[in-house]
């Protein structure tokens, strides 16, 4: 059935949506990453000082390493609590220019724990940081702390027993990030339930570097109210099914997964069979450091190489909003403002 189109064109940046995938040091502009470079004397790779991002491609082994030492040595201009202020008061303010009402930031607090002091007060800097910036600049903001599947499981219980003792303080999820090709999934079942006993929203990476059955041990194994990325499961119909009647959003990355190589183009990224299935999708930005683009360019993604509509941008947006754990309150203002977008 052919979509009937609107002739307008509304501007994707005022579309109110919320943010669900964006890693820490990933948010950072380029600009600040080199500023802090040259306060620390640290010598970047060139693939991070050049006017153009990265050529990346993580479908093997020796990519994925090369991605990693990529954002280490980003992470390692993070070194005073300052640095981390300025990191996030810049994340939000770069959401909020493309139309965010709400963000979930992840992080993994071990990774900037050597230089700020231990775990606890490299947690407590990054939750000080958010409030500040929420507050400031009106941006209702959040934490999902996420744990690295490369690292041992008891580190994940500790990062989980540590994100539900400051739970009252902003963290409302927990993740498990890195490369998904490592680590299996149940490993970490034992953390992932002391973060949904605690309260918090069970956020895994899968179904992105491998296939839909890294998607399926999520939700067997972690029972994941939210995936990061899920993309993969589009391979799998009985998979998208599950996924849609179990209502679990899918946190999709185009540009991500372009500049990685699960894709070779952005027409290729299964949006359209994850949302015409009904899948929930959040679309995120993941590393705008390293992919070169934000929250606003994956809904540009969605109109200009997948055909949808605004009608449909808007839904992406609803969805996003109803995957969030934003208060229901934020939640139904956000909601209105997609109606007032789409009757603009």
């Amino acid at each position: 059935m052919e979509r009937v189109r609107d002739e307008r064109v509304r501007d994707v940046r005022e579309l109110p949506k919320a943010h669900l995938h964006l890693h820490f040091t990933g948010s950072m502009r380029s600009s600040t990453l080199l500023e802090l470079a040259d306060k620390y004397g640290v010598r970047l790779p060139e693939a991070l000082t050049g006017a153009e991002p990265p050529k990346l491609r993580a479908t093997d082994e020796r990519g994925w390493f090369r991605f990693q030492r990529l954002y280490d040595a980003a992470r390692s201009c993070l070194r005073e609590p300052e640095d981390i202020r300025r990191l996030v008061r810049e994340a939000a303010e770069e959401d909020l220019r493309d139309g965010s009402g709400w963000l979930e930031i992840q992080v993994d607090p071990t990774s900037y724990a050597p230089r700020l002091g231990g775990l606890i007060p490299a947690l407590e800097i990054i939750l000080d940081a958010v409030e500040s910036a929420s507050r400031e600049t009106g941006l209702g903001m959040r934490v999902l702390v996420a744990a690295n599947r490369m690292k041992h499981p008891l580190d994940a219980r500790t990062l989980a027993r540590l994100a539900v003792r400051y739970a009252d303080r902003g963290i409302v999820g927990f993740g498990l990030s890195n490369d998904e090709r490592r680590g299996m999934a149940r490993d970490f079942d034992r953390a992932f339930a002391i973060a949904r006993d605690g309260g918090l929203l069970a956020a895994p990476h899968g179904g992105e570097l491998t296939g839909p059955a890294s998607v399926r041990d999520c939700l067997d194994d972690l029972d994941a109210a939210r995936i990061g990325h899920g993309v993969r499961a589009a391979e799998d119909p009985r998979l998208l099914k599950r996924l849609a009647d179990r209502g679990v959003t899918c946190e999709v990355c185009p540009a991500s997964n372009v500049a990685l190589g699960v894709y070779e183009k952005p027409a290729d990224v299964p949006l359209r069979t994850l949302f015409d299935a009904g899948v929930p999708i959040a679309l995120g930005a993941d590393d705008p450091l390293l992919f070169g683009s934000r929250l606003a360019a994956q809904y540009d993604i969605a109109r200009v190489h997948h055909g949808f509509t605004d009608a449909e941008l808007a839904e992406l947006a609803r969805q996003s909003v109803r995957g969030s754990a934003a208060p229901v309150d934020v939640q139904h203002k956000m909601l209105a403002g997609v109606d007032e977008w789409l009757v603009s």
